[in-house]
């Protein structure tokens, strides 16, 4: 009866009177089992509980049936099979809910009332297995067979017993809630089975662990089951205990720095002294005050100091409220850079260090010009620098920021995908910052930077928002006096900045931001800019870099050719800085080896260091063809030649078009087919049945895709001498978007196109009347020695590209007659 807690609170019983119903439960007899050795008794099912064999146990009772069960054991020697039930959520239960073991039980015959429920004191007598269940008058009955324990010990019992009360021993020093009275029973009882169950009853454990008990009958196996289950809430105490003396720990810990902290306060009142933390908050009020921030900006800067005075020290939003008080802080107001505005220094500083860029130069230079004439206006342009890449857009910014004497800060936004890194994010999360836009203002330490966004065609949406939406408000000149991060909440004016942006591509920028912005296009430059470049910047810039004086290595003109059209391909002169660099080092090593070295590198020199040629020059077609005709392409590298073949072959009218060719120039290859069938009359194809040849429309240089509607006239072209034999002169070339009608549309990258044309050995272009506009941007050598001709319609184009083979036969004859003086001309 040890496992009975006779002082438990929760039971408002007379002691006495308690002692004397355990006594009573203790006299009432067995059940004699028959001749089989079972017994009939009334079932009482248990939830979420088990009974041992020998423990007293106060039980509850939440059921009317379980009352009227126990009511009707007392008529016949108040003993019942207790049988836990398979699943203890059950209300209701009927026979095939209930487990096949249990223990016959000797019910007190009082229920007493609980505060919470009534319950009655039962003893354990035996483990009993369930035979079968029946039902009479509502009530559950079984027959059960009776377990019976042997009282010998063998040594292995003998060993198990003195490890569990070891244990035991362990596991009440741990739990305090175990009495010494306890203790001392678990002792005295040297009973195998029976002191198994008391130490299962006593510990509490798991309702699945004291289920297994209950149904082993082996003495031996129980014990050592029991010794498992306690080492394991043994170590559970052990843990749970480390936990809390951590918790404690800690706690004191922190009781005591406050009280600490507490007394020294009231030490530094006594002496006239502030503690350290006061003496900062001080010092952030006089850091407000001097910042001369503005007047809304500086009430919520003393809002939120005022907060910090009345929470305490170690509150979770001190560092929160202080980081974002030391950004506000941090951030210039006021401070700016005067700007330097003699346009004729900004010129000659823009001139040292660039070379071309006419039209950036002169759109920097009338900001200069309007801003000394008008200085009160605060408007900054917002621009564009669209161009490939290496042509000198970020460079530039840096010369314009130098020209005007201001600071230069550059923020990169290729693969940026997240709004918060322009916005910041708000200061609810955890490590918030402000976003790029802020923090780039808090490094120049001016109001009037010149900001330049690099990449902005690079910006990438996600699922956490655009980025360039973010963009608009700050390249807005209306809006971005007001800009607001999501870290700040407070507004922040950037109408002092002068942003520029950077682009290769055009067609990649957001409309809504390219139409906030005033586009500046960097044209790629021709051999003869990448000349002077090389010689002005470039080489001066390498040998330095590859430990050489200026005067013990120099580049001929034709060497730098060399470089530019055999180991580059671009429209800038990134490739061709690296190349130099490459031959430079080459020499450099020659030195430092102490070798002869040339003093003047030749393109056999160029050779030599960089290796065979990288890139070929596209060169136009040796002789005319027919079904050939050369196109004119724009490429993010400038520009390029590019030759179209038409192929006719017996077949079912079927159009092939080849090449890595883009949807719009498949439709500009089908427009021009249809255009020349529609004009098989005048082209002297009407007796021919289309519905039987088959057409091959490629265009060369198949990895690379193309795509645009600018080759639609060379497509024409092409296929007009595919099916009229005439041959289309080599040396023309030709660019315009053809309609179903014959007219010919303006396209874009003249200026591109036509330099190309010019490398390649081009002697003629055709291109739209409608772009004659774009050649005022053509250097003067090249339309020098092109023949441009401007045309608005296919027929115009269909009398100039054909060879005259008149005049081809007369010259051929010609030719041979001067290499053959004893050539006869036939008929004379």
């Amino acid at each position: 009866m040890a496992d009975f807690d006779w002082n438990s609170p929760k039971y408002d019983l007379d002691r006495d009177d308690l002692h004397t119903k355990v006594n009573e439960l203790g006299q009432i007899p067995e059940f004699e089992p028959d001749s089989k050795g079972s017994i009939r008794c009334i079932v009482l099912p248990l939830r979420d509980q088990v009974i041992f064999p020998h423990m007293v146990a106060p039980l509850p009772i939440g059921r009317q049936s379980t009352i009227e069960s126990i009511k009707k054991a007392g008529e016949s020697g108040n003993i019942m099979i207790a049988v836990p039930q398979l699943d203890p959520r059950l209300e209701i239960i009927d026979m095939i809910d209930l487990n096949s073991f249990g223990v016959s039980i000797a019910v007190s015959d009082v229920i007493f009332e609980d505060v919470r429920k009534p319950f009655v004191l039962v003893q354990g007598r035996k483990r009993v297995n369930i035979i079968n269940f029946e039902t009479e008058n509502g009530l559950i009955y079984a027959d059960a067979q009776v377990i019976e324990e042997e009282d010998s010990i063998s040594p292995a019992e003998d060993a198990g017993i003195r490890k569990l009360i070891s244990l035991f021993e362990t596991f009440t020093e741990l739990d305090p809630t175990v009495s010494d009275d306890i203790l001392m029973y678990v002792k005295d009882n040297y009973n195998p089975g029976w002191l198994a169950d008391m130490v299962a009853n006593v510990a509490n454990f798991q309702y699945r662990d004291t289920l297994a008990l209950l149904l082993e009958t082996d003495a031996e196996k129980r014990l050592d089951m029991v010794s498992r289950f306690l080492s394991r809430e043994i170590e559970i105490i052990r843990v749970n205990k480390n936990i809390d003396d951590q918790v404690q720990t800690e706690y004191n810990r922190s009781h005591r720095e406050n009280y600490l902290r507490e007394q020294m306060r009231a030490i530094q009142r006594e002496l006239g002294e502030d503690d350290p933390w006061t003496q900062d908050l001080k010092g952030i009020y006089k850091q407000i005050k001097l910042a001369k921030l503005p007047e809304d900006i500086e009430a919520i800067a003393m809002k939120e100091l005022e907060r910090l005075y009345q929470i305490p020290q170690m509150a979770p939003e001190v560092g929160v409220i202080r980081t974002f008080l030391d950004w506000i802080l941090d951030l210039p107001w006021h401070t700016k850079t005067e700007d330097d505005l003699d346009v004729n220094k900004a010129a000659e500083i823009l001139d040292k260090n660039h070379y071309g860029l006419a039209k950036a130069k002169d759109r920097i230079l009338e900001y200069i010009a309007v801003k000394s004439l008008k200085p009160e206006n605060k408007r900054q342009p917002i621009l564009c620098f669209v161009g490939p890449p290496g042509t000198g857009k970020t460079t530039l910014g840096r010369s314009i920021a130098e020209a005007l004497g201001r600071k230069f800060m550059r923020q990169s936004l290729g693969g940026v995908r997240d709004e918060s890194e322009m916005r910041g994010h708000r200061r609810t999360y955890i490590g918030a910052l402000p976003g790029r836009i802020i923090q780039t203002m808090k490094r120049a330490e001016v109001i009037n930077p010149l900001f330049v966004l690099d990449e902005i065609d690079k910006l990438g949406v996600g699922y956490r928002g655009d980025p360039a939406a973010a963009l608009l408000e700050v390249l807005d000149p209306e809006l971005n006096d007001t800009f607001s991060d999501h870290y700040l909440e407070v507004p922040y004016d950037l109408s002092n900045v002068m942003f520029i942006t950077t682009a290769n591509s055009q067609a990649d920028i957001p409309w809504a931001l390219l139409d906030r912005m005033e586009v500046v296009e960097f044209p790629g430059y021709i051999e003869e800019d990448k000349i002077q470049i090389a010689k002005k910047f470039l080489i001066k810039k390498q040998i330095d870099e590859s430990g050489l004086e200026e005067n013990e290595i120099s580049f001929s003109e034709q060497a730098i050719r060399e470089i530019i059209s055999k180991y580059t391909y671009e429209a800038g002169v990134r490739n061709l800085d690296r190349e130099i660099g490459r031959a430079c080092r080459k020499v450099a090593r020659l030195k430092a080896e102490g070798k002869k070295y040339p003093r003047k590198l030749s393109p056999v020199h160029v050779e030599r260091y960089l290796g065979p040629a990288s890139f070929n020059d596209s060169q136009i077609e040796k002789e005319a063809e027919v079904g050939v005709a050369t196109g004119v392409a724009w490429t993010e590298n400038g520009g390029d030649i590019m030759p179209i073949e038409v192929v006719l072959i017996e077949g079912k009218g079927n159009l092939q078009i080849t090449g890595q060719i883009g949807d719009v120039m498949q439709e500009s290859a089908h427009a021009g087919m249809t255009f020349m069938r529609s004009r098989a009359k005048e082209l002297g194809l009407e007796d021919l049945n289309f519905e039987e040849i088959d057409v091959h429309i490629h265009v060369p240089e198949g990895a690379v895709p193309k795509d645009g509607p600018s080759a639609g006239i060379t497509i024409t072209a092409a296929l007009i001498s595919a099916f009229t034999k005439r041959k289309i002169k080599h040396d023309l070339g030709m660019t315009g978007e053809i309609t179903l009608r014959g007219k010919i549309l303006p396209v874009g990258g003249i200026r591109n196109k036509i330099l190309a044309a010019h490398r390649a050995g081009v002697k003629t272009i055709l291109m739209p009347e409608k772009n004659k506009k774009d050649l005022v941007d053509i250097p003067k050598k090249a339309l020098a020695d092109l023949e441009i001709i401007t045309v608005t319609h296919m027929d115009q184009v269909l009398e100039l590209i054909f060879v005259d083979e008149l005049k081809q036969k007369a010259m051929q004859v010609k030719t041979k007659k001067s290499k053959d003086k004893n050539f006869i001309q036939p008929g004379v």
